[in-house]
């Protein structure tokens, strides 16, 4: 019998046309000898929508965009498996969302209160890794290099201007990168080299999130690290961005193509091991599960920084993570498969340990 798989893509977050190319790029490569492959749209306002079984590969974003059935997350009932019946329902959830209200725990949270399977990072540390602030004090916890940042909230930002700007001059050098602190795909971030500059990234950044985390730029190669697992993860090959502009910003991930990748990087095996070593303690420190893109910087004594963590990376045609485990060996099809095979993995773990509290 088929696995049935819900795709839940789109979302309120500004990277909801992220997870269109990523759910366009899963249907793509899905086995559908396999799998039964079912679509579940949640507009920008945050409706949920289902139709019916995919019977193949989506080729346009369009046809992901639909809406005959409209359902809130309060009544997602009609999407579980009911007592009994081995006809309806979903086996597994395949959460192809990025940004907030995705994979920040707030989705994983509901699917964990449904008992539902689904791909991916748990609620602590989708949660831990979507807000770069929280996750640079846990990777500090766990021993690992980081460029100096500081941070800051809107209302913090609008009542003490003048202190922050003179904190971030003095402890941080030129250039700095200014994010928002719960965002990713490079959205929202800005690269500046002085005081004016600085002052309109910061307010930009706002837009975004009302945290902001301004870090020090630095001179140095950019890796990338695939890990994929549970209790015992693996890495894949390292992977180097040689970005041709300035940083790796939002339209050079995904829209023009111009950015370069070293697949592998050229880096000797022990440089390999030791980013493995840091891949799988932050893997490990944020309690991660299924997959995670740790991105590194590495300077030229071959000193390993890490830059931040993705908890659901983008599964696009021109992303890092699948190509990483491509070069390592695994399909892009296998390397979905794993992931769905790791999801329902972990679930029967916790069916185990409820069954044990209960006795039985």
């Amino acid at each position: 019998m088929k696995i049935k798989v819900g795709l839940l893509y789109g979302g309120k977050s500004a990277e909801h046309e992220v997870s269109l190319l990523t759910a366009r790029a899963v249907s793509q490569a899905i086995n559908f000898d396999k799998y039964e492959v079912y679509p579940i749209f949640i507009t920008k306002t945050g409706e949920w929508r289902k139709e019916g079984q995919l019977t193949g590969p989506v080729e346009s974003l369009e046809s992901l965009q639909f809406g005959n059935e409209i359902t809130q997350p309060n009544t997602i009932s009609s999407f579980l498996p009911k007592q009994g019946d081995d006809t309806t329902g979903l086996d597994v959830i395949f959460p192809l969302l990025h940004g907030p209200n995705g994979e920040d725990g707030t989705v994983q949270g509901l699917l964990e209160v449904l008992n539902l399977p689904y791909v991916g990072n748990g609620v602590l540390a989708s949660a831990a890794g979507m807000d770069k602030v929280v996750m640079k004090q846990l990777f500090a916890q766990a021993g690992l290099s980081q460029v100096p940042y500081v941070y800051s909230i809107s209302k913090e930002w609008k009542k003490n201007q003048d202190a922050l700007l003179q904190k971030m001059e003095e402890s941080l050098k030129w250039p700095l990168f200014v994010k928002p602190a719960n965002l990713g795909s490079s959205v929202g971030i800005s690269r500046v080299t002085n005081r004016e500059e600085l002052i309109k990234a910061v307010e930009y950044a706002f837009k975004y999130d009302r945290k902001i985390i301004v870090e020090q730029g630095i001179f140095a190669r950019e890796i990338e690290m695939s890990v994929l697992g549970n209790d015992d993860p693996r890495c894949s090959v390292a992977g180097e961005v040689l970005p041709t502009k300035d940083f790796y910003d939002y339209e050079a991930k995904y829209e023009d193509g111009t950015t370069n990748y070293a697949i592998p990087a050229k880096i000797s095996s022990e440089l390999q091991e030791k980013l493995e070593d840091s891949a799988i303690r932050a893997f490990k420190v944020l309690d991660c599960s299924g997959l995670v893109r740790a991105d590194f910087f590495v300077t030229d004594q071959d000193e390993v920084i890490i830059n931040e963590v993705n908890t659901m990376p983008g599964f696009t045609p021109i992303s890092m993570y699948p190509k990483l485990w491509m070069e390592s060996g695994l399909s892009y099809s296998n390397l979905i498969e794993e992931l769905i095979r790791l999801a329902i993995e972990r679930h029967e773990e916790k069916q185990q340990l409820e069954h044990s509290k209960d006795g039985k």
